[in-house]
């Protein structure tokens, strides 16, 4: 059988309804891959499950993506463990003086910190928090400032780990040229991600005014009370002993030779970070900022701490390889190709894949499973390839900017000190107003 049809769709259908339910994206969809197995054949679930499991772990690009996040997890745990990180924030937050100073200076510390979305939210939310408070702000808006230059501006940024993650998919399904080209091409059209940037200091200066929950937590802290009830406020907060800090190059020079190094090898991130993490060993061994055995230990920490994406980045391939032997990619271009147009295309693959990231909490796994059905599906309606691409890694964003459930959401919650239900609540409208305008420019440009 050449194709299974419409039950090509079935293990794709369960890994949706079973991250619904469980809200686990790991063992979705592996068990979505046990379904496509068992509709195979149910004699050789062991024999070919191994083979495919061998191929993609031996794949070159699924190796790389390991490295590098494994290693910018090191990174990013050497970034905090040393303190750099606060002193980042106190050279920045020195000469805030007012309430919209203080927001748009958040705004500006998330464009800067780019390289991942926990280091931004991490960093962020420790060094502003008692900043904000002085002010009057609920911990609420800090929380959405925080999330908003999290996700969306990592993906505009070829130097972090979303980049790399969506790169080496490309790359994996066989793009024209290199992944991390194509992903550099389709940046001017991640239009979620611009607009919700946007939009944060249009909320900062008060031109879009406090909505719906925001609008009560903004009362309780002008009230005085800038955290809401029951918050455990020492969650995910950035170590301060109240020593002296490190000097602020600790922090800058490894993000610089990060982006320099990538540049300098041909945009190859894993060599860039491979410097980085050399340049931040001997910061920390010429200033004896950390012991031999707790520079390494934390280094591995930060090894391991990447372990559920990478997880994720796996389960998902091994899903991909099962689907193409049910050949979903052929029925779905079979039955889409004929309704769809390329105007339409962008639209329907953000709003499409939008929900479902949001519904499912999966912003990078679900993407596995769709690059390999919607970039053939561009390809045949003739659609322009990096404006499809922008939609589907914008739709990425906007699930990890707004499912309530989300890591992204969870962290900057925690680290600004407010619940993340709360934190999903008010930020809410915010997210639905970015996410209607960035909707609107991909039927226009669609059709342009």
């Amino acid at each position: 059988m050449d194709t299974f049809g419409a039950w090509s769709l079935l293990p794709t259908l369960v890994v949706l309804v079973m991250a619904i339910l469980t809200r686990r994206t790991i063992e979705s969809l592996m068990t979505g891959a046990l379904v496509g197995l068992l509709m195979i054949d149910p004699t050789t679930v062991v024999s070919q499950g191994s083979d495919i499991l061998l191929t993609v772990l031996g794949n070159d690009t699924v190796t790389w993506i390991i490295l590098v996040c494994g290693l910018f997890g090191s990174l990013i745990a050497l970034l905090v463990k040393t303190g750099g990180v606060l002193s980042f924030g106190d050279a920045v937050t020195k000469r805030i003086h007012g309430r919209r100073q203080s927001l748009l200076a958040t705004w500006v510390l998330g464009l800067v910190i780019f390289v991942d979305d926990y280091l931004n939210a991490l960093t962020i939310s420790a060094s502003m928090k008692k900043i904000t408070d002085r002010f009057g702000i609920s911990r609420e808006k800090l929380a959405y400032v925080v999330d908003s230059t999290a996700a969306p501006i990592c993906i505009l940024v070829p130097f972090s780990t979303w980049a790399v993650f969506f790169a080496g998919l490309l790359e994996e399904n066989g793009v024209a040229g290199s992944g991390m080209g194509l992903y550099i091409e389709s940046i001017p059209f991640m239009f979620y991600a611009w607009v919700a940037a946007a939009v944060v200091p249009l909320v900062a200066l008060g031109w879009i005014p406090d909505l719906g929950p925001m609008k009560a937590a903004e009362a309780r802290a002008a009230g005085g009370q800038p955290m809401p009830s029951g918050v455990d406020d020492n969650a995910l907060e950035v170590e301060d002993t109240g020593k002296k800090r490190p000097h602020l190059l600790n922090f800058l020079l490894p993000i610089i030779t990060l982006i320099f190094f990538t540049w300098y090898y041909d945009i190859d991130i894993l060599r860039g970070v491979i410097v980085a993490l050399a340049v931040t060993l001997l910061l920390i061994a010429g200033q004896r900022l950390l012991s031999f055995h707790d520079t390494f230990d934390t280094a591995l920490d930060g090894f391991k701490a990447m372990i559920m994406p990478l997880g994720t980045l796996v389960a998902g391939f091994t899903l991909k390889e099962v689907n193409d032997v049910l050949g979903l990619t052929d029925y779905v271009i079979a039955t889409v190709q004929p309704l769809m147009t390329p105007g339409m295309l962008p639209a329907v693959v953000f709003v499409t894949m939008a929900f479902l990231a949001f519904a499912t909490g999966s912003f990078w796994g679900l993407f596995a499973v769709a690059i390999p059905i919607v970039l053939p599906l561009a390809a045949s309606v003739d659609s322009h390839m990096p404006l499809v691409i922008g939609a589907l890694i914008s739709a990425s964003a906007f699930g990890s900017h707004a499912c309530f459930y989300g890591d992204s959401t969870v962290l900057s919650a925690q680290g600004s000190g407010c619940t993340p239900m709360a934190h999903a609540l008010t930020q809410l409208p915010y997210v639905l107003i970015a996410a209607a305008i960035a909707t609107g420019i991909f039927l226009v440009a669609g059709h342009l």
